[in-house]
């Protein structure tokens, strides 16, 4: 990793996002009570804001070659991923959020190898047809309606190219037959708990929706989703991260109301609730 890459992790928190201020996340202005979940749990300091963690991730990646290659990332975050790819030696990255706080977070990052991180919506971003050898996103495509799930994908296909790869981690079901009534509740109850429409899907209905975008399935793995268990919180955020978090929970009731519900939500639907991750080659 070149210097200039190194200073730039230092004042991110090494690695971490540490160093971020309140006034930088996504969110910030928005009183607790009406802050999507996810940004909850960054504002307390959690920065690994995937449901299967970053072991998921991490395996996945090691599904999607990205040295020498050319990544679109959507909907960066923090970044932890976005560092993951970096150290990976891609010859191109481009980051894409439609939160003009992500962008100016993923900026100087990419700009460190070269790169860019454009303000546009991951259905609708601008980026050349063809153009891209591995497309990334996490913990996006979960929150959005079967239509916006399609038009999310049908981009990642358009700006891949013939062969390229699409990897998604995203929250799933279980298990496939899972009941219809079992899977309203959920997300009614997500809705609720995190302030989002989150459609979750099973791992059936997951690769149905890829190659019916004309992608083929070369790999799937799962997690548990243990977004807020202590294990997952250890090893994704390291004990002085978890010591910040839990100082954080103590000393901001507002926040601590929020992250009770989701720990509810979870806890109730534990045996359903799992992290998904897909590698896919787009076809043709």
């Amino acid at each position: 990793m070149n210097e200039r890459m190194k200073e730039r992790k230092d004042e991110i928190g090494n690695g971490r996002g540490d160093g971020l201020t309140e006034s930088q996340l996504p969110q910030a202005g928005r009183d607790a009570e009406h802050m999507q979940g996810h940004w909850v749990l960054a504002r307390l300091g959690k920065r690994v804001l995937r449901p299967g963690g970053e072991k998921l991730t991490k395996r996945m990646l090691s599904h999607a070659p990205i040295a020498g290659k050319r990544v679109v990332e959507f909907a960066p975050g923090l970044g932890r991923t976005t560092r993951l790819i970096l150290d990976a030696g891609p010859a191109g990255y481009t980051g894409v959020d439609r939160d003009e706080q992500v962008v100016r977070i993923i900026g100087p990052l990419a700009a460190s190898v070269g790169g860019t991180c454009i303000e546009a919506d991951a259905s609708r971003t601008g980026l050349p047809d063809e153009t891209a050898d591995v497309v990334i996103g996490e913990a996006m495509l979960t929150m959005q309606s079967e239509r916006g799930k399609r038009a999310i994908i049908g981009e990642a296909h358009r700006i891949l190219k013939p062969g390229g790869l699409y990897a998604i981690h995203e929250m799933g079901l279980a298990p496939d037959d899972l009941d219809e009534s079992i899977k309203e509740s959920i997300r009614k109850d997500l809705a609720r708990a995190i302030k989002v429409n989150a459609r979750p899907l099973t791992a059936a209905e997951w690769r149905a929706l890829l190659e019916s975008e004309g992608f083929e399935v070369l790999w799937h793995g799962v997690e548990p989703m243990a977004l807020l268990k202590m294990r997952r919180n250890i090893a994704d955020e390291g004990l002085a991260g978890v010591l910040r978090i839990m100082r954080n929970v103590l000393t901001h009731p507002d926040l601590r109301a929020r992250v009770i519900e989701m720990r509810r939500v979870f806890n109730t639907y534990g045996d359903a609730l799992t992290g998904i991750a897909f590698v896919v080659r787009r076809k043709g």
